[in-house]
C-alpha cells in the first residue's frame, strides 16, 4: 500500500505510549575518543579516487544477511502512519548517536562546507528563504535541531490516543527524510575512515542500507536525491547501485 495513499483513510488505534524503536539500536562509543584515519592496507587499498565505502571487504559488512525489504514491509494489524513515525523516530535516533561520536571530526575547520561528495556541497534555505553555504557541523545541527523539535510536536508526531496524524504528515516526513539522507551523505564522505576506527561499518552499512529500503517502499525518497546530478554526483549513489547488485536492496 502507498504510504502518500493512505493519509486519507480512517485510522482507529489503540493507546499509545511514548515512540520506541522498532528495532534494537547499536552500542554507543565513547564520545570522548577522537579517532583519527585509517589508512587503508596493502589488501583493502582503494582504486584512485575510490572511496573506502566502496572497497572491499566495506562495502560487504553488515549486520544483516540477505534484502533489506523483507524487514520494511508493514506488519499485520499495524498502522501505516504509525510505521513510518516509529522508523522516522528510530533512524534519527541511530543517526544522531553515531554522529555523535564522530562530532570532534567534523568542525568548522575540517569541513567548512555541507559536503556530500568532492562536486556537491549542500545548502540551507534561511529565514529568507535564500540559500546558504554551511559548515557541516552547523548544518548538522540545524537539521538535528529541526528534527527533534517535529519529533516532540504532538501535532505533527502524535502519541496519544484519538489524536490523528496531520494530512501534511507525508510531506513533512518526506523532507526529514531528504535532510537526514544528506547527513548520512556527509558521513560517508567526509567520516567513513572514523567509522572503520570504530570497527562500526556494519552498523552503519545496516543503518543506511535500512533507511534506503524504507524510503524507497513508502515513497519518501527520490532516487535524484540519492545519486545526485550528472554534474554534481553524491558518493553514496555508487553505494545505491553496489548494494542493488549485491542484492542487498532491491532493484
Amino acid at each position: 500500500m502507498s504510504f502518500f495513499n493512505s493519509i486519507g483513510r480512517s485510522m482507529s488505534r489503540a493507546p499509545r505510549g511514548p515512540k520506541r524503536s522498532p528495532t534494537p539500536t547499536s552500542s554507543t562509543f565513547p564520545p570522548d575518543m577522537p579517532p583519527p584515519p585509517v589508512p587503508p592496507s596493502p589488501t583493502t587499498s582503494p582504486a584512485p579516487n575510490k572511496p573506502l565505502y566502496l572497497c572491499s571487504p566495506f562495502v560487504e559488512s553488515a549486520l544483516v544477511k540477505g534484502n533489506f525489504k523483507t524487514i520494511v514491509m508493514l506488519p499485520k494489524y499495524v498502522d501505516i502512519m504509525e510505521w513510518v513515525a516509529v522508523n522516522i523516530f528510530d533512524f534519527y535516533t541511530n543517526l544522531n548517536e553515531f554522529y555523535g561520536v564522530i562530532t570532534e571530526c567534523c568542525t568548522q575547520q575540517s569541513c567548512p562546507t555541507m559536503s556530500a561528495s568532492n562536486a556537491l556541497n549542500y545548502t540551507w534555505i534561511n529565514q529568507d528563504r535564500k540559500s546558504v553555504h554551511l559548515a557541516a557541523p552547523t548544518y548538522i545541527d540545524y537539521v538535528m535541531t529541526w528534527v527533534q523539535n517535529l519529533l516532540d510536536d504532538e501535532g505533527t508526531f502524535p502519541t496519544k490516543s484519538g489524536h490523528d496524524f496531520p494530512q501534511s504528515f507525508p510531506s513533512t516526513v518526506k523532507h526529514v527524510y531528504r535532510q537526514l539522507l544528506r547527513v548520512f551523505a556527509h558521513i560517508y564522505h567526509a567520516h567513513y575512515p572514523q567509522i572503520l576506527h570504530l570497527r562500526s561499518e556494519p552498523h552503519f552499512n545496516s543503518l543506511f542500507a535500512h533507511f534506503l529500503a524504507f524510503g524507497r517502499e513508502y515513497e519518501l525518497l527520490e532516487i535524484k536525491d540519492v545519486k545526485g546530478a550528472p554534474n554534481a554526483p553524491i558518493g553514496i549513489g555508487a553505494l545505491w547501485e553496489r548494494w542493488r547488485e549485491m542484492g542487498t536492496l532491491e532493484g
